[in-house]
């Protein structure tokens, strides 16, 4: 399973981790994962002229029977040939053909069937139809297992790829083959079969969500969704008109609540987290939330967990979501009005009034909600001006009307806006409609200056040339692949939709002139138009008298609305009449109830035997809610432990580690002490000190405080089993809390004395490279044929020649020739470095007096920094020393150093702020060698702390001690009764610990904690 996105956004996706789980489960079935790589993994990729590799097995994706990608966002398809091209695929299902007379066998040299699945593959397969060979609609849970046993009978019986690919079609219903149809023109996209057996109209599939399935990945890194996530509700049968999730995932499905709580309580447990997330379209929508997420809060009172629930309905959000919500470190708040008016509203049935929108905002600013999220559409069929302006003139009343009258800023509401621009989907009652860029940019400009009058409003703008690329790609028809893929050849793929929207659509905009196109390609050639489109002065097509009065029903009269579409042959339950009939409800303002709570059924044509009917659970009773989490601060024990980091582990970054170790303590079960703090609670983890990224250690040091006392061998036990192979505990020692006057002790941090390392570094042109360089691990080594994932220059995909290469550049070839007459000079010089050269340098780093250098904050103020006085010591390590520092360590570097590289031995001040890093070190010895010394890899051997300061008596706080206890002695002895002194001052009514001192009352009170100076001078 392939995810055409970075780690960090695939790990994140549910459905990728359920199907992992799913596949792994069955019996004769493996599935790995593999993931988009970042520009720096891309170019290693390169210069190691590696082929894209699976994450566990480390296995090229190219030896794989089936390589699934999920698609769940339009511009996503450029990032699907990406991940073919960097396995070493042909782009095309043409391309990847065997002969007719070939039995279909990956282990023999046959290409893998590529696919694709996700709600975007679902609704308009065609931009991709030419790259895939097949699609996999609707829900994955069932038909990733078909798919799977139908090829391990096919491969049984040795079929070739086309009879394999019509098995697929013909018994796994929900799989679409773009082989056996074919889009003739003339016939405005329109798909046909042209294979006899295989199926008009592809149906999708339909699967009850298991929510026990959803507990699996823990990914080390941080990732964009980095919590728990628990599917509680599938589907949705709101009938919002411009959502197409809505309508792809029909009927709606609730999970059982007795099944939600059980997977979050063993979820939670399993994993770590402390955060977990409610997932569905519209949670408010399961009825049982308020039930399931009290009963779920208190089981985990005392376990630091918050939840989070995804955009959600505002009418619905009272007292008990806020509970759930609540507490220390809540999430925020998002809604989604969507329109500004009610007449805009009505149109796109989103079923909310003002009065419900203001009294979910009021709810939330009550509860101690300061900043509320809410999203807009422009764009939508039937706006107007006014109801652009209405946008802004909504969220100034609820300024006003919501803690507006507040005199401290901190209390008036604050709103962020999230506007974007409608963009129409297939299988919509909307997919006919369709607004210009250039009415975009006025009505964005429009509704800028209204809110620019509006204070407390922060605004994000959804980019108007990303909405154009999405909208022509979404509803695209077959010939749109040329397009697709001469965008990727000329540079529109991984992050650059986002990351660069003006160059993705510069690369869009050549490739669709190349293909004799132009944006407004469907309007012109099919016949798309706006159904509401402008008469005249505020009168629209549809609605009789700019939206009073009669309804002019000629618009739906018209027979293009009948026209064929491109993703009419993908059956989602929901029939094109009813589309049609709703849209003209939408014309006329009507709104349609939600079926599955009104039981009316709106007949849509989904319900029935073929994809199952409305499930919603009954509701359970509201439990009572014991209250939001209280953190327990005490420190009983504390346990300094000694830690490896190597291997894999050693390139997870500092705050990853930290995250790491947090979920470690919690599926260990540990009763860590917590902060106190009223907004984040925070475990009692520590460490000495940061590793730099892809360094090695020996020497790491963790301090964990505990709320009472354990055996520290059996927390070192417990802690181990949850820590990954690259995490070695290799010491644990109890530590006192406090000292005898009752301070706690230091920190390790700020016992920080020094650390040692052994350095591998080289001069240029040196024949080692960086460890990180060693990908693949211990993997076994993966033949890389015909130059591997990455082709001869001026060749694409297929390996055909590519126009846009210049293959007879003589610059280019002459340039490249002096670079490597450079480079075997630099390799010569390197050749020539001796030990002793390297001795006389580290002597010469040595014996400086000062070594100053500029460092620049993130604010841009320059400072100069000596590091000499930082540098404790520094020697070259002669053979012998070597073979001795490298017996029993997991330390990548090598036994025998390469000409040009050397290990040295480096001991660093890292005391204060800051302190000598390997770099620095690498600095001072360019410095005086004058070559650029580089650090290959480093490992740490030792950390140095020092002495923990002696307690010193605060001779003040023991005077008020004895002074008030002297006076209460006295206050005894001469009215113990009345607790009255002969001043006249009552003593009694004190609270418990005060004492009375000459009209002074002391409350002795335990020191307080030592804090950092940045604190006490904040």
């Amino acid at each position: 399973m392939a995810y055409p996105e970075i780690y960090e956004v695939g790990a994140s996706n549910l459905g990728h981790v359920v199907l992992y789980t799913i596949l792994n489960n069955q019996p004769g079935m493996l599935c790995d994962r593999a993931y988009l790589p970042g520009d720096d993994m891309l170019q290693l990729l390169k210069s190691k002229n590696r082929q894209l590799f699976a994450v566990e097995s480390k296995r090229p994706l190219k030896h794989f029977d089936a390589l699934g990608m999920s698609l769940a966002y339009e511009l996503g398809a450029v990032n699907v040939l990406e991940m073919m091209h960097l396995s070493g695929l042909p782009l095309t299902w043409a391309g990847r053909d065997d002969e007719p007379d070939e039995v279909w066998d990956v282990d023999h040299g046959s290409w893998p069937l590529v696919f694709v699945g996700g709600p975007t593959a679902t609704s308009n397969p065609e931009p991709i139809a030419d790259f895939v060979d097949f699609v996999a609609l609707g829900d994955g849970e069932d038909v990733m297992v078909e798919i799977g046993q139908c090829l391990k009978k096919t491969k049984a019986e040795g079929l070739n790829r086309q009879e394999t690919l019509f098995r697929l079609a013909t018994e796994v219903e929900g799989i679409y083959v773009p082989r056996f149809y074919d889009s003739p023109k003339g016939w405005g996209g329109a798909v046909f079969p042209t294979r006899e057996g295989v199926p008009e109209r592809c149906k999708r599939r339909v699967a009850d969500p298991d929510p026990l399935l959803q507990v699996g990945l823990v990914p080390y890194v941080s990732t964009v969704h980095d919590r728990l996530t628990v599917e509680i509700r599938r589907g949705c049968t709101r009938g919002c008109r411009f959502c197409q999730p809505g309508m792809l995932t029909r009927p709606a499905r609730d999970v059982p609540p007795e099944k939600v709580v059980q997977a979050v309580e063993k979820g939670m447990r399993e994993t770590g987290y402390n955060e977990f997330s409610l997932l569905s379209l519209s949670c408010s929508d399961y009825l049982a939330l308020p039930s399931v997420g009290l009963e779920i809060k208190n089981r985990l009172r005392d376990e630091n967990v918050t939840l989070s629930l995804p955009s959600q309905r505002i009418d619905r959000f009272d007292d008990s979501i806020a509970d759930i919500l609540g507490g220390a470190g809540k999430a925020g708040l998002t809604f989604a009005p969507e329109a500004g008016t009610q007449r805009l509203r009505d149109i796109v049935n989103k079923g909310l009034t003002n009065d419900e929108l203001l009294h979910g905002v009021q709810t939330a600013y009550d509860r101690g909600w300061r900043n509320v999220k809410l999203y807009f559409m422009i764009g939508l069929p039937g706006e107007t001006d006014a109801d652009v302006l209405g946008i802004a003139e909504t969220v100034d009343w609820l300024q006003k009307t919501v803690g507006g009258n507040k005199a401290r800023k901190r209390d008036r509401l604050t709103l962020t806006l999230t506007l974007s621009n409608f963009t129409p989907k297939p299988h919509t009652p909307f997919q006919w409609h369709s607004v210009s860029t250039e009415e975009f940019a006025r009505r964005g400009k429009l509704l800028k200056d209204a809110l620019a009058k509006v204070p407390n409003v922060k605004s994000n703008w959804t980019s108007i040339r990303i909405s154009a690329m999405e909208d022509f790609i979404g509803r695209g028809d077959r010939s749109l692949c040329d397009v697709v893929r001469r965008s990727w050849e000329l540079g529109a793929h991984k992050a650059t939709w986002w990351d660069g929207a003006e160059s993705s659509f510069k690369s869009f905009d050549r490739a669709i002139e190349e293909a004799g196109l132009t944006w407004k390609y469907r309007q012109v050639v099919n016949g798309e138009w706006d159904v509401l489109e402008k008469l005249g002065d505020g009168e629209y097509r549809g609605q009789g008298g700019g939206g009073k009065g009669r309804v002019d029903r000629g618009a739906l009269a018209d027979s293009r609305l009948d026209a064929p579409l491109p993703w009419d042959h993908i059956d989602t339950g929901i029939a094109k009449w009813w589309l049609k009939a709703d849209l003209q409800k939408a014309l006329e303002g009507i709104t349609v109830p939600d079926c599955s709570h009104s039981g009316v059924c709106t007949e849509c044509g989904v319900c029935g035997d073929e994809f199952g009917e409305n499930v919603v659970a009954e509701v359970p009773p509201l439990p009572v809610f014991q209250g939001h989490y209280e953190p327990d601060g005490r420190r009983t024990q504390r346990l300094r432990f000694r830690f490896t980091k190597d291997g894999k582990e050693s390139f997870i970054g500092h705050l990853d580690t930290l995250r790491l170790l947090e979920r470690a303590c919690r599926r260990a079960s540990l009763p860590v002490s917590m902060t106190r703090s009223p907004y984040s609670s925070r475990p009692r983890i520590s460490t000495a000190m940061a590793l730099p990224l892809g360094a090695s250690s020996e020497a790491e040091m963790m301090e964990i405080v505990l709320t009472e006392r354990m055996n520290p061998e059996d927390v070192r036990a417990r802690l181990a089993e949850e820590l990954p192979a690259g995490m070695r505990l290799t010491e644990v020692e109890d530590m006192p809390v406090k000292y005898l006057n009752g301070r706690y002790m230091e920190t390790m941090n700020e016992l920080l004395q020094s650390a040692e390392f052994l350095v591998h570094v080289a001069v240029p042109g040196a024949a080692a490279k960086p460890a990180i360089e060693s990908i693949g691990g211990d993997a076994p080594s993966w033949d890389v044929e015909g130059g591997g994932a990455f082709f001869d220059a001026g060749k694409n995909g297929d390996g055909i020649p590519d126009a846009s290469a210049d293959e007879d550049d003589a610059d280019a070839a002459a340039e490249a020739a002096a670079e490597a007459e450079i480079a075997a000079a630099v390799a010569e010089f390197a050749k020539a470095v001796t030990p002793a050269d390297w001795k006389h340098w580290v002597a010469s780093a040595m014996a400086l007096e000062k070594f100053e250098i500029s460092k620049t904050s993130k604010k841009g103020n320059v400072r100069v920094v000596n590091l000499r006085p930082q540098l404790l010591g520094l020697e070259h390590m002669d053979q012998p020393e070597i073979d001795d520092s490298l017996k029993g360590r997991h330390v990548p570097m090598p036994a025998v150093c390469p000409p040009g590289t050397a290990i040295l031995r480096f001991k660093g001040e890292y005391t204060g702020a800051g302190g000598l890093s390997v770099e620095g070190m690498c600095q001072m010895l360019s410095h005086v060698s004058n070559v650029a010394i580089t650090p290959l890899h480093s490992h740490r051997v030792r950390i140095d702390l020092g002495e923990p300061t002696p307690p010193v008596v605060d001779k003040l706080w023991l005077d008020n001690i004895v002074r008030a206890e002297a006076f209460m002695a006295l206050e005894r002895r001469w009215d113990p009764a009345a607790g009255v002194n002969n001043r006249g001052h009552m003593g009694g009514g004190n609270k418990e610990g005060d004492r009375i001192d000459n009209h002074r009352s002391y409350r002795v009170e335990e020191p307080p904690e030592k804090t950092s100076k940045k604190k006490n001078k904040k």
